[in-house]
């Protein structure tokens, strides 16, 4: 549009000075030249206008801006990603699809996400085989309120690419066990049974930031096994993780930002077991003005999604 126009602008500009004699038409060239520079005005008051209403903006640990490419970049060049969302935000599941089909291009790669629950791990490698289709999947797997609208494009995706697909997280009712018994309760489960958890025991660090700040948001509510069951969700994450990890292909892990904040959470697990490990981790922040970075959230991740808190979600 704007080359349209400015081209149009200068052939009038042109004209203007070849007919400077006849009055009428000099009269014509002026009107159409104030036309032409409204126009301009105004299509460019539109674009900068739609500028002030972004759905997003990427920030680096330090709290500087940083383009989606450098983003993607970084990604690349690590072994294992921490794609951290908030459940019900449309604008990161998007950036998820598109960072993982933008990442395909440079690395092979291996998804795995909290969404799915290790036991559910032979109905999604069936889906994955097309051995059943989409109603029997939801029919056997545990699949979230959200899955169709959130979750199903990387699986999809995943299944087109003939790419593996990681049910990394334990099942709900061990970590059930966890918050009323502690980790000796996951003791009683059988061979197979703990074969869809970290091996035990557990190893826990109470002191972490993390599930210190958890136990207290709850008022001490569930004591500290509260912050014991997050932790078995951390540890499986890892574990499964790293278990399914390949050489020479990037690990993609989608997962409630919680869950790696901070360099926390899964991310201290897959250190404690591999110190080298290239870990990338991405958090979201909720913010009334995208475009000015909150100071108290640096180094929350590698990057931070900030998008607005008047933002649509999913459920």
């Amino acid at each position: 549009m704007f080359v349209s126009f400015r081209r149009f602008y200068c052939i009038i500009e042109e004209q203007s000075y070849k007919f400077v004699g006849n009055e009428p038409f000099f009269n014509l060239i002026l009107f159409m030249r104030k036309l032409i520079v409204s126009l301009l005005v105004l299509s460019f008051s539109t674009v900068v206008f739609s500028q002030h209403k972004l759905a997003y903006k990427l920030y680096n640990a330090k709290g500087k801006q940083v383009s989606y490419k450098k983003m993607i970049k970084v990604m690349s060049q690590s072994n294992v990603v921490l794609f951290g969302e908030h459940h019900n935000n449309p604008i990161v599941h998007w950036l998820q699809f598109e960072a993982t089909k933008d990442l395909s291009k440079r690395s092979e790669l291996i998804l795995g996400a909290e969404m799915f629950e290790a036991d559910n791990q032979i109905q999604l490698n069936k889906y994955l085989a097309e051995e059943i289709d989409q109603n029997e999947f939801d029919t056997v797997a545990r699949l979230w309120s959200n899955y169709t609208t959130d979750y199903k494009p990387l699986v999809d995706f995943a299944k087109k690419n003939n790419m593996k697909f990681i049910a990394s997280n334990i099942p709900r009712r061990f970590a059930s066990k966890v918050f009323r018994g502690g980790f000796e309760s996951l003791e009683s489960l059988s061979v197979e049974e703990k074969s869809w958890l970290a091996p035990l025991p557990i190893k826990y660090d109470a002191t972490l930031p993390g599930y210190v700040k958890m136990k207290a948001m709850m008022g001490g509510h569930g004591g500290d096994n509260l912050p014991k069951a997050q932790a078995v969700k951390d540890a499986t994450m890892g574990y499964f993780i790293l278990k399914n990890r390949e050489a020479g292909k990037l690990f993609m892990h989608y997962n409630g930002s919680y869950h790696s904040d901070n360099y926390e959470g899964i991310h201290w697990y897959l250190k404690q077991s591999e110190p080298n490990l290239k870990v990338v981790t991405v958090s979201v922040v909720e913010q009334d003005v995208v475009k000015k970075f909150n100071p108290e959230e640096k180094l929350k991740a590698d990057f931070i999604i900030v998008v607005p808190s008047t933002m649509t979600k999913t459920y």
